[in-house]
Parts: C-alpha cells; structure tokens; sequence
C-alpha cells in the first residue's frame, strides 16, 4: 500500500542523494526536491539525482530577503503540496513559513547528540572539546537553532585516531543516511516521537566558516591542540603563522595530527610560529608543537595558500623555485589541462579554481589522472592531485614533472665524472657517491684510483665512501622506504624496473664498454652475459612485484570458535648490498633487483677496483624514476665503507658476494650490531667429474669454458677437473691445443678471447698461487705466468695435471685461469664423488657422462647448490644459485631469492 505522505527533499550533497534513493526504495513519494543553484554548469548531485527518477526539482539561491520569505519561493515550495519535510543536510535558512507549511512538520538530520553542540560546526566542536561519544540527532524543527524536539538519536565512541573526515565517512554518514529513512518510517506510522530538548548541557558552538575561529591557541596544552586540528582536518584546516627570520609573515594550515611520544628527534630545523612559546621543530616525520604541558603533537602535512605538502618537506618546498617563464609547448599544454578540468568540473576554469572546492570527488582525480596521462604522455599519480588541488597550481606541478622527465631523458643529471673514450664511443662517466637521488663528493673529497687493467694506467679517481658517507646513504634508504617508496604500489615497482631494464638495454653498448676498460672483461661476453645477464635479472624480477603473497593456513581451533591465520610477505627494510669485481654490474643486478621486487630500499657497496658501471647504473635510475633514496650507491674500501654497512643498526639485511675470509668476518658484524639477516655467497672450488662414456668433444669445449670463462674470474669456475684415466691423456692434450689457440689481449678488440685479470693484487696472487703448485709437485704443462712483453694484468692460461688430493692448488680457489687435472679409475665411482666433496667448499659441480645412473647418482651425493649434467656455466635468471658448508648460504636468482629480501609475518583471528 502506498505511503500518504508526500516529501519535500531539502538540502544538498551526496548525503541527501542517498537519503532520495533510499526513500524511492522504499516507494515513497517524493513531491519535490528543492537545492542550491548550479556552480557554473555543474549541477549538485541532488538535483541531478532527482532528475534521473523524473522528480521536480527547485534551486533557491535564497529563501528570504532582510528576514522575510521570498513570496515566489514560498509559492513554488507550496506548488508540490508537500507534508513532511526532510532536511537531511541543508547549509541555507529555510524559514518557518516552509518548515510549518507541511502539516506533518520539517525533520532535521544534525550532526551531534543534541542538546550539545547546537549550531553549524557540530562535528567540528565535537573533537576540538574532546568529546569521548559523538553521533547525530534527528530532530522536528522550531524557531530556535537546532532546539526541536527530538525523534532519534544514534551515537559512536570517538576514536582516537578520528579526523572530522572519518568520524564522518565512518558514522556519521552512512548511519545518518539510514536513520533519515528510519525517522521517515516512523512518522509514516505514526510512532516518531517528540522529545523535548533539555537546556542543560546544551552548547551555542561559534561556526567554524569564520577564518578568525581557526587560529590555534597555543597556550594549551598538546592534547588540546591535537583536537584543535583534527576538529577542523578536512575544512578548512587549523591555522597558524610563521615568522620568517625577514621578519615577514606566512598563514599556513595544519592537517593530519597526532600525540607525539616516539622518542628524541635527530638533527631538527626549527621553525618560529606566533604564539608558540618554543620553536616548532620539522624532522623526518612532520612538525612538532610543543605544548603547555611540555607534551609534543606532530603534524603531517601543511598547506601553503592553495598547495598541501608533506610537513616534513617544508624546508626543501620553500627553497623551490616557482615556474614563470612558460615555453608555447608548455602554455600550449596548459590549454589542453583547462579543457580536462572543464570537462570534469563543468565549470570556467581559472587560476584560483579548487579542483575539490568546486566540487570533485575521488573518481574525478582518477579520471584527471588518466586524462592527463593520455594527453600529455607523462607519469603522473592522485597524490599530485591531493598536494596540488588549485589549477595553476596543478599546472606549475605538471610542467615541474615534465621538464625532470625531459632532463632525464636528454642525460641532464648533473654530477662530477670524466668522458671515457673508448670503442669509438665518448661516454659520460659519474665519479662521485650516489646518496638520496644525487652525485655528491665523499666526505674530505677522499678518492679511490682506478687502473685500467689492460695499461696499468690511472683511468680515473672515485669518491671513497666513509663511514658517516653510508651513514647517509643508510638515513636516505630508511626514509625513502618509510615514505615516498612506500606509496608506490607493486605493479608501480615493476613498472619501474621493467622501465629501467629498458634504459639498461639503451645503453647496453656503453656499459659494456664501461665493464670491459674498468674490470678487464672482453668486451663480447661483457655485452651477453654481464650487461645482457643483469637486464634479463630486472626484467625477471619485475615480474615478480604484484606475485608476492603470503598463505592461508588451516590451524587447529579451540571449539566452539574458529581461526583465520594466514601470512603476508613483507619487505625488511634497508638492505646493504656488498658485491665484488669480477662481474659488477651483474652481481650487482643479481642481487638489487630482487631487493628492490621485494620492496625494500638498498644501498649498494661496488668493488673498489671497479665501481663505474654501478655508478653508470645510479644515473639510469634517476632517468627511470626511482624515488630518491631508494637506491644508493657508495663506492668505497671494504675495511671502512663495507664494514660501516655490515655495522649499521638501520640495516635489516646484507647481501654479500666475497671471499669466504670476509664472509665469516661479515657474519660476525651482522651479528653483533643488530642481529641483522644475511646471504653470503661465498669461495667455491667447484669439481668437474668427466667419465669416459661422454660426449668427448663437449666435454673439452666445457671443460675449457668451465675454468677459463671470463678469464677463470668466475665464482662457479671449474676448481678440479677429475678426469677418467682411460681419456686423461687425449683430454689434456685437447685442452692444450684449444688454450693454445686462445687470442690474449684487448679486451675490446671483438677477437680477443681473454682479457686482463682484474687488479695487481690478484694478478700477484695468481704467480704465488701457480709456484706454491710447482713446489708442491703439480706438472705445469702450460702457461703459469704473466704474458710476457705484455703491459697490463695478463695472465696466460694455465694447466697443472698429475695434482694430487693433498696439495694447495687442489683444496684452495684461485679465482683465475688456472686448471687443476686430477686421474681417477673408472672402477670406483663411489670414490671419485668423495674426493669431488673433499673440500669446504659447495657452490657448484659438474659430471659428464651419458649414463643417466652415474649423472643421477653424482647429483644424489654431490654437496653443491648446483649441480651441471653435461653442460657447465648455464645460469639463468629464473634458477636458484648459491651454495652450501663455506661456499656460503642464501639464494640469488629465482623465486628463492625474493625470500632473502622479505619476512614472513603470521595473522591468527580468532571468529
């Protein structure tokens, strides 16, 4: 049956759109809706609302003149013959000829549990009194301010992390919009009651649209300040002065505070505020206020005249310098943002209009984002949005964007370096540490030289971390990881590295130039495997962001309840990352880019003989848009810089790829600073096992590669070759004619096929390595020297056979271009796979043989992280690599590695 009343809707807003379709759900009718005028074009939802069900709709942009009810309004509000009035959020005075025209009488929706907090800032009064309850009242309107009987009431605690906006979005507005419903109900029934109003208790609160009401008083104590602000967080933000030190003044407006008791701030800049007794302190999490009470409030964000900005950034915002001068192209694309905005807002667009005062809600700032994307080809987010609201504003920030965007493009990242010619290229090269987004000096302009492996001639000077340089890159990492990395979503990140694998890619032909005059690699196999490696590492792992998840797991309740316990994977934090010379640029990769999937923020330690390419690789992502801080590099000595990581307690884990020595000396300082987690990748004396039943020729052509690959400078390289007896010979012969053969040389010359050893110290160690086997009785049948009449770290190829178990040359690693040949009988399989495990080492193996049994077998009882059946140096980014007992433990590459950079955090709900 339908309902006899006939409703009048009056007032505005989302709020009151709910309330008219709740009410046509429930068939009733509604005879007329009455609302403000258009701003400009743009209608208020209410009417468009009502339009859509065919409802009249009034717009009054007043109901009276000096008091008096305009008689036309008055007519036109007569006209829909209405008996109840519903008021669920109206902002103009409606007089009483209309509130008593229906003869059912005028319901109000007010925010407050009257009789407290009469008048138009109710919600606002709420938290500036620190009221523990808030909530809404529905009351019959008479002719005082909000004074009416009462019909319902519904109230909330208040939390303590409430702003007006979530008290609001949290109660307020969806029970209120029920409520107005309810109330319509009762009357409709004839059971809505009329409760007298008690004055006792009752409070006129000023209205918190007068810009004079929202000067904070600073001569109260912190909690009351706190509620100053969080009463007035959405509109229009509590109100304070700065004095600058020109003695000039600055309004500005404080949002998003909270209590502060998270310990002594380190290294503030004080800011002077009038009336605050003591300075305001900004730090890396806000502004302090100190009040009466010698108790702390924190603020997070500031708004400048029309622009939010983060407070801790109000140092760093003011020094910024505003655009005026404007390119065509540039006022060109501010033409094209007008017509966005004008779309959107459906109103003229100027430079002081407010994207959300006219009216914009959160799907227009996705709809202004995408648009903006779409026309002006640029990466642009709805923080932008939120932080710039105003058009010129949004404008500047547009063209700020893009001129970065187009200066990382064209290479315009200042830094101080040197223009490497070489490979009928010129390439520019940074020399200096890379900390928060930017090329600076080490601390006392200390440098590292660098020597061109190939000439023994200085190719440069780098800067040399110290220990407060990583101090720096460590704070840089931890603040980018709490903040502007964390608001980047996993999809982001993996665009991110997807963008710089490509960048990666771009200058491919320049990193690979740049390892090979720094580290000695021939320049074709820096060009696949140590530049064309690390991009397929990036690529690979960004894959991985937005697949990183934890489990749901089926847990044992206590009966009559049920649990929900699942995990969540979560980065650890800063992560210190320590990598060698012998592939630079890819271990760096191997281990950076499943940090960075992960979520964390790094900083990174390159060997101190080779550190460009890793420099080369900070620029590229300033270019793919890194957030500062996210990414740091700082080249330096292993015994200051490297232990100042391991010692650091805002590290969280540390990624070692070194000697087993420094592996164990690593371990120890991860575990005295702060119990820090660590992956050590580590010394290795890899067996090669090749029986008699091979593939002869492919067990030569491996057997060579498994040893001299990138100059033996190989962490996998084939330490010990056991070769059957029945093949020895022939075996050694073969390898002698094929190292024989082997072009020694430039490394960038495209034939060469063994470049120089990466620096005098291993060059020398080589030389012992190779007369400490001689002495020891070891046949040296080829090489065991420099090459001679040669400048620069060439080591010749070299082949020891006859080597006994006992000896140095066969238990130790030489990290370089010496094979070690041992004898075995193919009788005694079980005993050739103990002598292969005869070492501390466990990093990799390899058996050639086409009997699947032997091959199985070997991989059964082998103590390796990586086992090669009839191939040898076949890495690959998707598979797991790292070793066992003093070869290290923790996994690079594959889904294995994103463990080492994520923890695991269990829920348990109890339902």
């Amino acid at each position: 049956m339908e309902s006899p009343l006939r409703i009048a809707i009056i007032g505005q807003s989302n709020f009151a759109a709910e309330v008219l379709e709740l009410l046509l759900e429930k068939n009733y009718n509604i005879a007329g809706v009455f609302t403000i005028p258009n701003k400009g074009t743009r209608e208020d939802i209410l009417a468009a609302t009502a339009k859509q069900h065919s409802i009249p709709v009034f717009k009054f942009a007043s109901w009276r003149r000096k008091g008096e009810v305009l008689p036309e309004v008055l007519q036109q509000y007569k006209s829909v013959q209405a008996n109840l009035n519903v008021l669920p959020y109206c902002s103009q005075f409606i007089p009483m000829e209309v509130i008593d025209a229906a003869n059912l009488g005028s319901i109000c929706y007010h925010p407050s549990i009257l009789p407290r907090h009469r008048g138009a800032s109710a919600i606002s009064w709420t938290l500036i009194e620190g009221d523990e309850v808030a909530g809404f009242s529905i009351f019959w309107a008479d002719y005082g301010l909000d004074t009416g009987p009462l019909l319902l009431q519904k109230q909330c605690i208040v939390e303590p992390t409430d702003t007006l906006d979530i008290l609001y979005k949290r109660f307020l507005y969806p029970e209120g919009v029920k409520s107005m419903a309810q109330a319509v109900n009762m009357v409709a029934e004839g059971k809505a009651p009329k409760i007298p109003q008690a004055e006792v208790g009752a409070s006129y609160d000023a209205a918190m649209f007068k810009e004079q009401n929202h000067y904070i008083d600073f001569k109260k104590t912190a909690e009351d300040i706190w509620n100053f602000v969080r009463g007035l967080d959405s509109v229009p933000g509590a109100l304070a002065v700065v004095l600058h030190e020109d003695g000039s003044e600055e309004k500005i407006r404080f949002f998003g505070a909270h209590l502060y008791a998270d310990g002594p701030v380190i290294g503030p800049k004080r800011l002077t505020l009038k009336g605050l007794k003591n300075p305001a302190y900004i730090h890396d999490r806000g502004l302090l206020l100190q009040g009466t009470d010698g108790k702390f409030v924190n603020i997070r964000r500031l708004k400048r005249g029309s622009k939010m900005i983060n407070a801790c950034d109000w140092f760093t915002k003011c020094q910024q310098s505003q655009i005026s001068n404007f390119s065509k192209d540039e006022l060109d694309k501010r033409d094209v943002l007008i017509n966005i905005w004008h779309s959107i807002l459906k109103c003229p667009i100027e430079a002081e209009t407010d994207f959300f005062a006219a009216g914009a809600g959160s799907m227009d700032v996705v709809r202004l984002v995408e648009e903006c994307k779409d026309a002006l080809d640029m990466t642009l987010d709805s923080g932008q949005v939120f932080m710039a609201p105003v058009f010129e504003e949004f404008f500047c920030e547009i063209i700020r964007s893009l001129r970065q965007e187009s200066s990382a493009v064209q290479g315009r990242i200042h830094y101080d370096g040197f223009v490497l010619q070489a490979n009928k290229r010129e390439i520019s090269v940074p020399t200096q540490l890379f900390i928060n987004g930017e090329f600076m000096d080490a601390e006392q302009r200390k440098t590292l030289d660098i020597i061109n492996p190939s000439n023994e001639e200085l190719l440069c000077k780098v800067a040399c971390a110290s220990r407060s340089d990583v101090d720096k890159a460590v704070q840089a990492a931890h603040q980018a990881f709490y903040g502007a990395w964390r608001q980047v979503s996993a999809r982001q990140r993996g665009n991110l590295m997807l963008k710089l694998a490509d960048l990666m890619e771009e200058y491919k032909e320049e990193l690979a130039t740049i390892e090979s005059i720094d580290s000695g690699a021939v320049y074709t196999l820096a060009l696949k495997t140590h530049i064309g490696m690390s991009i397929d590492a990036w690529r690979y792992f960004a894959g991985w962001c937005d697949k990183i998840q934890g489990n749901t797991i089926p847990v044992s309740p206590g009966r009559p309840n049920k649990v929900l316990t699942f995990t969540k994977k979560e980065p650890i934090g800063v992560v210190g990352l320590v990598t060698p010379w012998n592939y630079p640029l890819m271990m760096l990769s191997w281990k950076m880019a499943a940090c960075i999937a992960a979520g964390n923020a790094c900083l990174i330690k390159p060997a101190q003989t080779c550190p460009l390419t890793a420099l080369k690789f900070a620029e590229l992502t300033v270019k793919a848009g890194f957030p500062p801080g996210v990414i740091n590099v700082v080249p330096g000595t292993g015994t200051e810089a490297g232990q100042a990581i391991s010692d650091h307690e805002l590290v969280r884990k540390l990624g070692f790829t070194g000697s087993t020595s420094i592996g164990k000396i690593v371990m120890r300082s991860c575990a005295d600073s702060n119990l820090k987690k660590c992956s050590l990748e580590l010394g290795g004396k890899s067996p090669l096992v090749i029986f008699a039943d091979c593939d002869f020729e492919k067990a030569v052509k491996y057997g060579v590669c498994s040893v001299f690959f990138n100059k033996g400078e190989n962490c996998i390289a084939a330490g010990r070759l056991f070769v059957e007896d029945r093949i020895y010979d022939e075996f050694v012969r073969r390898v002698l004619r094929d190292v024989r053969s082997m072009t020694i040389g430039d490394p960038l010359n495209r034939s060469t096929a063994h470049g120089p050893q990466n620096h005098r110290a291993h060059f020398e160690k080589l030389i012992e390595f190779c007369r400490r086997g001689i002495k020891e009785g070891a046949k040296l049948v080829y090489g065991g020297r420099p090459v001679p009449n040669t400048k620069g770290y060439f080591f010749q190829p070299t082949i020891f056979t006859d080597v006994e178990d006992h000896m140095f040359i066969a238990q130790e690693e030489s990290f370089g271009p010496i094979m070690i040949i041992s004898k075995f009988h193919g009788s005694d399989v079980e005993s050739v796979m103990r002598r292969a495990n005869r070492t501390e080492y466990g990093l990799a193996s390899g058996v050639f043989t086409r009997d699947i049994s032997k091959a199985l077998m070997f991989a059964d009882n082998i103590e390796a992280g990586t086992v090669f059946v009839n191939v040898y140096n076949k890495t690959d980014v998707a598979a797991p690599f790292g070793g066992f007992k003093q070869s290290g433990f923790g996994k690079d590459l594959g889904q294995e590695a994103l463990n080492e950079y994520l923890k695991t955090k269990c829920v348990t709900i109890e339902y």
